[in-house]
């Protein structure tokens, strides 16, 4: 999709200066969990854009991006005072590593990987595939799709630190295909994590949001 003009459709908080914005998908608009779209913003003649992983696990109707909110920036901050019917342009969507149904899944998230991590937990459990989430944050989001997905039958593992000991204390098969969503520092230590336990890291579908800011 080129550049594309969409309405917001809501703005809610879900967790420590942490939004989820919902937009109105455009006709033709395509994506699977773990893809990602670039949204822009206008700030006094200037304009921004950042790139946002889907946090929705269908874009039928809609489709959502959960937003850290650093009060010193400026496209979060704008994006968080939108209001429902506002324009915003979005272009995508991007990345190769999705959710493509597979039978079991484990996925690692840190911080604000935590949006694509239920989107693509959502879009597993919904096919009755076998789902572990593991989220390292001191300050969680989206705990009551998280506490959902629980009662659906995943697997969550919430922790404030040490993702490492968590993915050592999951049991089991390491059949599940990995997939990992966070800043640069926690991909690599989730992924050293992985092949510590013995998933096959070959398989991992990986997304660094680069360095944490």
């Amino acid at each position: 999709m080129d550049e594309t003009a969409v309405a917001v459709r809501s703005v809610r908080s879900v967790g420590p200066d942490t939004v989820a914005v919902t937009f109105e998908s455009p006709p033709g608009f395509d994506a699977r969990p773990g893809q990602f779209v670039q949204v822009f913003g206008e700030f006094e003649g200037d304009r921004e854009g950042r790139f946002y992983t889907l946090s929705s696990p269908t874009v039928d109707e809609t489709f959502e991006v959960t937003v850290e909110v650093d009060p010193e920036g400026t496209l979060g901050p704008w994006l968080a005072d939108r209001d429902p019917g506002n324009e915003v342009t979005v272009t995508g969507p991007f990345g190769d590593d999705y959710y493509e149904d597979e039978d079991a899944v484990v996925v690692l998230a840190g911080g604000p990987g935590v949006g694509p991590a239920v989107a693509v937990g959502e879009r597993a459990v919904a096919a009755d595939a076998s789902v572990t989430v593991v989220y390292e944050d001191d300050q969680p989001a989206h705990e009551d799709r998280l506490a959902d997905l629980s009662a659906a039958g995943a697997r969550v593992l919430v922790v404030a630190d040490d993702v490492a000991g968590a993915v050592q204390s999951l049991t089991g098969p390491t059949e599940g295909v990995p997939f990992v969503y966070g800043f640069a520092e926690f991909c690599e230590a989730a992924v050293d994590a992985l092949e510590a336990a013995g998933f096959d890291v070959d398989a991992a579908k990986v997304e660094s949001f680069g360095p944490a800011p």
